[in-house]
């Protein structure tokens, strides 16, 4: 008779929200402990729990920050929420699990000199840890363009890091920000530019003279604007990478 093979997993750590900073009604950065140990590289994963729930949350702080920051998204119960409900009412003190391991494989690839970083609202979050560590550890040969879309300008919570990093590396870091409904009133002071993201990247890679050879192209958030980047980058040649973010919390 056949034996199976129990696999153990490791414990959960049950760590504290250090911070919560509400952004919109729907988006809020949280910064929770980070357990003894615990190493990630730019651009994985936690997994995060609550009352016996977990969701994988991307990181957004670079390895040598003391907490873990992380920028998240509500998801109502009515569209699948299952986690996210139960975030939205903890805050300071209160607890959270997270697993022992960092996972993912949607890290910042040096081979190309050229990064080119496309997202929709959370799906920002890897690019800032890339951008952060990269800062922190003295490196230079790389230029990162981040292009990122939203419904409305309030959803750029990483905006204004990113304009100062621009300011101050223009050798390094261009934010290219595009709102997809320009003519909403909440949008009616926006500037930059408009449509979505996925719609400006041909034009961008033309403008900024991305020659494909030497760039990478990734995609991360919502699942349709990734198809759709890979539709049209892909056939040209440009390597390609992509972290979906499903509407399930």
């Amino acid at each position: 008779m056949a034996t199976r093979k129990v696999i153990k997993r490791p414990p959960l750590a049950e760590v504290e929200i250090l911070e919560r900073v509400d952004k919109t009604d729907d988006l809020t950065l949280v910064w929770i402990e980070k357990p003894e140990g615990y190493t990630f590289k730019p651009g994985q994963y936690c997994t995060i729990g609550h009352d016996g729930v977990e969701r994988a949350y991307s990181i957004a702080s670079a390895p040598h920050e003391e907490r873990i920051e992380l920028f998240i998204e509500l998801v109502p119960v009515e569209e699948g929420g299952v986690l996210t409900p139960l975030l939205w009412g903890l805050g300071e003190g209160d607890k959270v699990t997270i697993r022992p391991r960092a996972k993912g494989i949607f890290t910042f690839k040096d081979e190309k000199k050229h990064q080119l970083l496309v997202s929709t609202v959370t799906g920002v979050v890897p690019y800032v840890s890339f951008v952060r560590d990269y800062i922190k550890e003295g490196k230079s040969g790389h230029h990162f363009y981040v292009l990122e879309g939203a419904s409305y300008f309030d959803e750029f919570v990483y905006d204004t890091e990113f304009i100062a990093l621009s300011e101050e590396h223009p050798e390094l870091v261009t934010f290219v920000p595009t709102v997809s409904r320009p003519d909403e009133p909440k949008n009616s002071d926006w500037k930059g530019d408009k449509g979505r993201v996925n719609n400006i990247v041909l034009d961008k890679i033309q403008e900024l003279g991305l020659p494909i050879e030497e760039t990478m192209v990734y995609a991360c958030g919502h699942p349709g604007m990734i198809e759709d980047v890979k539709e049209k980058v892909v056939p040209l040649g440009f390597d390609f990478l992509e972290e979906r973010f499903w509407k399930d919390d």
